[in-house]
């Protein structure tokens, strides 16, 4: 069974036909760079125009960088402030004139891996932490989700984790592999103190590179991997939230 996946981040917006058996990508994903602003309309055209590329009918399931309930989009840190507050389920289906779902990106990217990648099968306390434009999590107890944690926005430092340990972070400052893995690692540390986990799984885009700055982190007692299905977890998992919607 193949549902559609979009997967909205701050830099793109990316999607594909997903194979729900096999947790993978149907067809290579199709991506556009995400407007700037990222309004609501800005970016329900680039969805239109991800999706219109497969010619796709029926389902689709989209992600979103921020707190997501009911179909409503409640915060909006690395797009416009416009999605604040605002039904994005009913938008983006208007837009495609299809049935859409919603969910939390990182929340997305968890249930991928928990179910097909770095987090099957394990139980206790796991954190997926999505690095790019900012620093997504999902959180789960014994496999199940508590959704919408948005712990990239914990204090460190005195400023939004995310500001100071992100991939554009990294990037914005160009910083070293080594320099950026301590700041992951202090960032890890205070999230450890707060969650105790016994994995944490490391995804987004910079998990192809996991060899540069996870063999530097030190002093985190859980066990640290990068995630398996990398920057493809959140097209995968909004495919499989939009398959249980009725």
């Amino acid at each position: 069974m193949n549902v559609f996946g979009v997967d909205i981040g701050g830099s793109g917006i990316k999607g594909a036909p997903v194979d729900l058996e096999r947790g993978d990508l149907a067809e290579p994903r199709h991506k556009v760079l995400t407007p700037h602003p990222a309004t609501p309309d800005g970016v329900a055209d680039c969805v239109h125009e991800v999706v219109s590329q497969f010619g796709w009918s029926g389902k689709v399931g989209i992600t979103f960088p921020g707190v997501v309930t009911g179909g409503i989009t409640r915060t909006a840190a690395n797009v416009d402030q416009g999605w604040i507050d605002r039904d994005a389920r009913a938008l983006l289906s208007d837009r495609l004139g299809m049935p859409v779902t919603v969910v939390n990106d990182a929340d997305a990217a968890g249930i991928a891996e928990m179910t097909f990648g770095a987090g099957a099968g394990r139980k206790g306390t796991v954190l997926l932490l999505t690095f790019g434009t900012g620093i997504g999590s999902a959180l789960f107890r014994d496999g199940r989700l508590v959704p919408n944690t948005e712990l990239g926005h914990l204090e460190l430092n005195g400023h939004d984790a995310e500001k100071h340990a992100s991939t554009r972070a990294k990037d914005d400052e160009d910083l070293s592999w080594e320099h950026w893995a301590n700041r992951v690692q202090k960032y890890l540390s205070h999230v450890e103190m707060l969650f105790s986990p016994e994995l944490f799984i490391i995804g987004g885009g910079v998990s192809r590179k996991a060899d540069r700055f996870i063999p530097r982190i030190e002093g985190i007692r859980a066990e640290i991997v990068p995630a398996q299905l990398q920057n493809n977890a959140g097209i995968v998992g909004a495919a499989m939230a939009a398959s249980t919607r009725t």
